[in-house]
């Protein structure tokens, strides 16, 4: 049996008691911070609240050669994530592959950044459209290449009248993705199009979402590049064109100039 629980936001007092019970029953606990992290905690700590040694598993593990996978076919074994348990494909292409080997599956569900950035910055959920990442560039052949993706998304999703969620990159080398590289990234791609105008476009920032003092801030792209978060981890959207209850809870609740109010019917 392999069981997939979220373990929420922020720290180890994020999961929910049915996903506590389930690890607490369970013959091996294995997670993944890979695709998330928890930054207001420790294995050590979640260890001693769950009371159960965790095997942390690497990209590989997972995604490469699941080796520990097999154990789950005569025990029951747990595999913990940040956030939600099914919002990265990661995590279904591995409980696909699971149920190819016969291992009964069940999902426990966590808190998931899908929920908190809309009920920290008053967006309304249903406007969101495909959400993007931005990876940090990397070099080819002495060139240093950016991604258009998440550029191309955020237009894309702008041309339908829908907000984008940006998440950013979590790399082992590179470290935690900030808000303002997130920023200064998309207006070098804007830049490269030849249409420099998402630098002024009204964008939302949000730092340590799940946290007792989650940061959230909306200002024009360029103000964003340059404001002080703190500390990771980092997420940005990109909201189209507001509904006045949205351009009010932006105001209200993110800091964003009142002048918006002037600019929505």
């Amino acid at each position: 049996m392999l069981t997939f629980i979220g373990i929420g936001l922020y720290d180890e007092k994020d999961i929910s008691v049915k996903g506590l019970e389930a690890i607490r029953h369970a013959d091996r606990v294995y997670a993944e911070f890979y695709t998330s992290a928890l930054m207001g905690t420790t294995i050590k700590e979640m260890e001693a609240l769950y009371g159960r040694e965790i095997t942390v598993l690497d990209r590989e593990d997972v995604e490469q050669q699941p080796e520990w996978l097999q154990r789950a076919l005569t025990e029951k074994v747990v595999f913990l994530t940040g956030g939600d348990a099914m919002v990265s494909t990661t995590h279904v292409d591995l409980r696909m592959r699971a149920h190819e080997l016969g291992i009964e599956t069940s999902v426990i569900h966590g808190s998931s950044i899908l929920g908190a950035v809309p009920g920290l910055t008053g967006l309304q959920n249903y406007r969101f459209g495909k959400s993007t990442t931005v990876p940090h560039p990397y070099t080819h052949k002495d060139r240093t290449i950016i991604s258009h993706t998440p550029y191309d998304t955020i237009r894309s999703n702008l041309d339908g009248g829908m907000h984008t969620l940006v998440f950013l990159d979590i790399d082992p080398e590179k470290g935690y993705m900030t808000i303002n590289r997130g920023c200064e990234l998309l207006m070098e791609v804007d830049s490269q199009q030849g249409k420099p105008d998402l630098e002024q476009r009204l964008t939302v920032g949000v730092a340590r979402a799940g946290s007792p003092s989650p940061v959230v801030v909306a200002r024009p792209l360029v103000e964003l590049a340059h404001y002080d978060f703190g500390g990771p981890l980092h997420i940005l959207v990109v909201p189209a064109d507001l509904h006045f209850m949205e351009a009010e809870a932006l105001v209200k609740l993110a800091g964003a100039p009142e002048k918006i109010l002037d600019m929505v019917k």
